[in-house]
């Protein structure tokens, strides 16, 4: 009987009460058709509207590093209540009304039995397949914060400037590993840039690192040092296979087209680079590493048994519906 305690106690040191508490198909009984009825409005609304597939990756990113897996991302500003979307950090994220969408569906057949923090994991698992990445076998069972963490989004969310160094110990905090942090970034493969995030690199001159032709070929996506943050000017971060989720990210790196500086450090930095370049030559090998890095990523700090709550609907905590 010690030795079986003893090994218990090993287990939950290892994994954290509210990992244990997310399982595979969580709402088998209580909401049978509710991964379905997901899966399903994310088809719809890729039919619709295929930049959202992008929106739910990024949700999953800029929700579940923010101390926890939470939800607390969808929370609008209400009653002191301060919404995280409204962080420079969250700068550009947009599609969250879709969300809605696809939580009133939802409702509709289970009300307030699917957490808008499943609606995040799942939706973010269903646009990685619209964008022709793998399919990731997601747990479920998380539960909805009932406050927003907007006054701590800076201290978790890394940004596009800052050292490669430091990106890879926030996601270490995680319990994502080097090789797991260059695959997620791999999410850059999709998606598009804001030129305001962009001009330190090519104004007044071109950053070095990047290569000279694809440097003037941004200057004229963003001819402006100074852009004007409300006008919607871009670079697609490829541009080969912009809305397909693939290695072409790893082989634009080694051809000095990041887009970002925290990209082009991938190349530079010793730890990282050897993964770069595994990457960059075998796409098999970035689709599996980057499954298993959404998933810890996906199961970041959850809220879950008798913590949290069930939004009705995902903007706002249920006191104020």
């Amino acid at each position: 009987m010690g030795l079986f305690l003893a090994i218990v106690c090993v287990l939950l040191l290892l994994f954290p009460l509210g990992k244990c508490d997310l399982r595979l198909n969580y709402y088998s009984e209580s909401c049978p058709r509710a991964e379905e009825i997901i899966k399903e409005e994310v088809e719809k609304l890729y039919q619709k509207h295929g930049n959202t597939a992008v929106s739910w990756v990024r949700n999953l990113f800029h929700d579940c590093m923010v101390k926890s897996c939470d939800a607390s991302l969808l929370l609008e500003a209400a009653d002191g209540i301060a919404s995280e979307k409204d962080s420079e950090r969250n700068f550009g994220m947009r599609n969250f009304k879709y969300i809605n969408t696809i939580k009133n569906a939802v409702e509709s057949e289970c009300p307030v039995t699917v957490s808008c923090a499943d609606v995040v994991a799942l939706s973010a698992r269903e646009g990685v397949v619209m964008l022709g990445g793998p399919y990731i076998g997601m747990k479920t069972g998380r539960r909805d914060s009932k406050e927003s963490h907007a006054a701590e989004v800076a201290d978790f969310i890394p940004q596009h400037n800052e050292s490669i160094s430091l990106v890879l110990s926030r996601f270490q905090s995680m319990g994502i590993d080097i090789e797991g942090t260059v695959a997620l970034l791999g999410a850059h493969s999709v998606g598009r840039v804001h030129c305001i995030n962009l001009v330190h690199r090519l104004y007044p001159d071109i950053d070095p690192t990047l290569d000279p032709e694809y440097g003037e070929y941004l200057r004229g996506r963003c001819p402006s040092p100074q852009p004007n943050p409300k006008e919607v000017e871009y670079a697609r971060n490829d541009r080969e296979t912009p809305m397909v989720l693939d290695n072409m990210y790893y082989k634009n790196l080694l051809s000095h087209r990041g887009l970002l500086l925290v990209d082009q450090q991938l190349v530079s930095d010793n730890s990282t680079s050897p993964f770069v370049e595994k990457m960059a030559a075998d796409n098999d090998y970035f689709r599996d590493q980057f499954s298993s890095a959404m998933i810890l990523l996906s199961e970041n700090n959850p809220l879950t048994g008798d913590l949290g709550e069930i939004r009705k609907d995902c903007r706002f905590v249920n006191k104020y519906q």
